[in-house]
């Protein structure tokens, strides 16, 4: 029981560090203005980590991997702890187990990036029902739009109803499920099977 409880908090604590890091790259990715209250409330969050990096770690092509790595890094660091917490014997060669955990990580770290852009859309969408011209509805539809924008160009409106949200969600959701399944692909790395 105190394993599950240790792994609960380390998974809260761990998904919102990453959760952040995944906005930061966001926002600076799609060149959104941090200069409201969630960009200070992710930027206040991140610093203590990006700040640093970034005199090692440079940009490439406007990404921000200063943002990118260490959300990956807490993930490889969450999926080690994880399996060995639960018991989990790493019988491969280092080399095999370390490429499996970088390997789970990065696969962690894509689900989460998911996860946040099915946030991103759904608040969108949700905004442009109810409130349109909430504070918040530029920075979601910012952050959504270059997603959105493929689906739009193919998915017709119905009764000026956009339905590309609907299949981009779709698409997300395809996403996960073969991600799930790549994350087993990495297990006879981990344990040597």
């Amino acid at each position: 029981m105190l394993a599950n409880i240790l792994l609960l908090v380390l998974n809260t604590v761990c998904g919102f560090i990453t959760l952040m890091l995944l906005a930061r790259f966001y926002m600076q990715w799609q060149r959104i203005s941090f200069r409201n209250q969630i960009g200070q409330f992710v930027v206040t969050t991140t610093d203590w980590v990006v700040r640093p990096l970034r005199r090692f770690i440079p940009g490439v092509l406007g990404l921000d991997l200063a943002s990118l790595l260490p959300a990956w890094l807490v993930q490889v660091l969450l999926v080690a702890f994880e399996l060995s917490l639960r018991g989990a014997v790493f019988s491969g060669n280092a080399g095999a187990v370390a490429l499996g955990l970088l390997g789970v990580g990065l696969i962690e770290t894509v689900r989460m990036m998911i996860y946040l852009l099915f946030a991103v859309v759904l608040g969108s969408v949700v905004l442009s029902w109810v409130s349109p011209h909430a504070p918040l509805a530029p920075l979601l539809h910012a952050l959504a739009d270059p997603f959105l924008r493929p689906f739009r160009r193919v998915v017709p409106s119905i009764a000026n109803v956009d339905l590309s949200p609907l299949v981009l969600l779709l698409v997300l959701q395809i996403v996960l499920m073969v991600l799930a399944g790549l994350r087993g692909g990495f297990a006879p790395l981990l344990f040597g099977a």
